[in-house]
C-alpha cells in the first residue's frame, strides 16, 4: 500500500434526495446506477466480478472490507462489473495469504470508484424502506443538488438490455474439451456436452460443470435454438446475467425453441428466461435479493436451504402456465425461487447453486442436471427420469 494513500472527498446522492459524504479510497471521477446492498461478510471479490451487477452501485452491509485482498483464483469474470463500490471502512492492508493485490489497486486497475466513510446501515435501511433507488457517486463535485439532477436523469434497470454488454460475442470451449472452437466434434464414453447460453455467466458455474466431467461450450446470448441444437448438446444451461429480463425477447425465443428438445437448467436470469419462455411474466422486486443468507424452502423435499442470491427481478408465480410446478420459494417474502416443467425436461432456480460466494446447500442441483441429461441420453439403463430435488 503506498504511503501517500489518497482520500478525496466523495458524495453519494440517492434519487430521493438523500446525501451521504465519504472519502474515495480508490479511483477518481463519477459513477451512476441503481444502489444495492449485499449482506455477505466475505467474498467481495466474487461479487465485484459478477456480471449480474452491471448497472449497479454495490454497497456492503458488513462494515470492514478489504482485509482479504484480491487473488487470482476467485475471479468470476475477467473484469469488475459493478459501477462503484461503497463500504463503511476500508481495510488498507490485505492479510490473507492468498492475496497478491489490494482491493484499492484492483478497483483502480479496472477504473472503478471505491468510497468509504459511508453509514452503510443507514443507506440499507433507506433502500429497504423506499425500495430500489438510483444513485450517483462523485469525487469531482461537492454540489449535491447538481449531482441529484444527474442521478434522476440517468437510466434505471427497467426496460434495458444489459446482457448485450456482458455476453462474450465469440463461442468458446471450457474445460474438458477446451480448444474445440468449431462445429460439434464427437466425444466418447459418458462425457456429457453442455451448451451454456452466456448472459453474463460466472466462471464458477462453468467450473462446477467441468468438475462433473462435462464438455462445456459457451455461446453468446444471441445464439439461436437451431444453432445450439446443431452442437448436439446433452443439455443447455441458461446462465445468470444482469438487469431486466423483459426486453430479452431474442433469448426467450431461443429458450422457447429448445423446450422439449433437450434438457434445460436455468440459473438466476436463466430462470427468468425459462419462466418467460413457458409463458410467464416477470416483475421488479422492491429492493432485490443480494447476499449469501437468503432462506429458500425446497417444496419437493421440505428442506430449507441457505442460498446465495443476486437479482432484482422475479418470475411472477401466478403467471405460470398449467404444468409448470413451483419447486422453491423464498421464506423472507414468498417469491418464486424455483420451477420445473417435467414435460419439457426443464427446471430452474432463481438463486446461485454454484455458491461463489456463499453456502453450498444447493450444489445438488448440478447433479440433478447431470441425471436429467443422462436420462435424456438413455445411459441410466431405463431408470425413471427424475426432476430437481430427486423427486420423479
Amino acid at each position: 500500500m503506498p504511503l501517500n494513500h489518497r482520500q478525496d472527498k466523495a458524495l453519494l446522492v440517492l434519487e430521493d434526495g438523500s446525501v451521504y459524504e465519504g472519502k474515495a479510497f480508490a479511483g477518481v471521477g463519477e459513477a451512476f446506477g441503481e444502489v444495492v446492498f449485499n449482506t455477505a461478510m466475505t467474498g467481495y471479490q466474487e461479487v465485484l466480478t459478477d456480471p449480474s451487477y452491471t448497472g449497479q452501485i454495490l454497497l456492503m452491509t458488513y462494515p470492514l472490507i478489504g482485509s482479504c485482498g484480491i487473488n487470482d483464483e476467485d475471479m468470476e469474470a475477467k473484469a469488475i462489473y459493478t459501477e462503484a463500490f461503497v463500504v463503511r471502512e476500508y481495510q488498507r492492508y490485505a492479510s490473507n495469504w492468498r492475496a497478491n493485490m489490494t482491493l484499492e489497486a484492483f478497483l483502480e486497475q479496472h477504473g472503478r470508484l471505491g468510497i468509504e466513510g459511508i453509514d452503510t446501515r443507514a443507506v440499507t435501511r433507506r433502500i429497504r424502506t423506499q425500495g430500489a433507488l438510483k444513485g450517483g457517486i462523485s469525487t469531482l463535485t461537492h454540489d449535491a443538488r447538481e449531482l441529484l439532477e444527474r442521478v434522476r436523469a440517468c437510466p434505471g434497470l427497467v426496460g434495458r438490455d444489459l446482457v448485450a454488454g456482458v455476453t462474450n460475442p465469440i463461442p468458446s470451449a471450457w474445460g474438458v474439451s477446451s480448444g474445440q472452437e468449431d462445429g460439434a466434434p464427437p466425444r466418447g464414453g459418458a462425457v456429457l456436452r453442455v451448451v451454456v447460453l452466456d448472459c453474463g455467466v460466472k466462471f464458477t458455474i462453468l467450473r462446477c460443470l467441468e468438475r462433473l466431467g462435462c464438455e462445456v461450450r459457451v455461446v453468446p446470448a444471441t445464439t439461436t435454438a437451431p444453432e445450439i441444437l446443431a452442437l448436439k448438446p446433452d443439455g443447455v444451461l441458461l446462465s445468470n446475467g444482469p438487469g431486466d429480463p423483459a426486453p430479452l425477447g431474442y433469448a426467450v425465443a431461443t429458450v422457447r425453441g429448445l423446450l422439449g428438445q433437450v434438457p434445460i437448467f436455468g440459473i438466476c436470469l436463466g430462470h427468468q428466461l425459462l419462466g418467460q419462455a413457458l409463458g410467464g411474466s416477470t416483475g421488479k422486486l422492491r429492493f432485490g435479493h443480494h447476499g449469501v443468507n437468503q432462506p429458500v424452502k425446497n417444496l419437493l423435499t421440505g428442506r430449507v436451504e441457505i442460498t446465495s442470491q443476486n437479482h432484482g427481478f422475479v418470475v411472477l408465480t401466478d403467471t405460470l402456465p398449467a404444468g409448470a410446478e413451483v419447486t422453491h420459494i423464498n421464506l423472507n417474502d414468498g417469491t418464486l425461487e424455483g420451477l420445473r416443467m417435467p414435460s419439457q425436461m426443464a427446471f430452474s432456480v432463481q438463486y446461485h447453486p454454484e455458491a461463489a460466494p456463499g453456502p453450498v446447500d444447493a450444489h445438488y442441483l448440478f447433479e440433478d442436471f447431470m441425471q436429467l441429461m443422462r436420462d435424456f441420453r438413455g445411459t441410466t439403463d431405463g431408470a425413471q427420469r427424475s426432476g430437481p430435488g430427486g423427486t420423479p
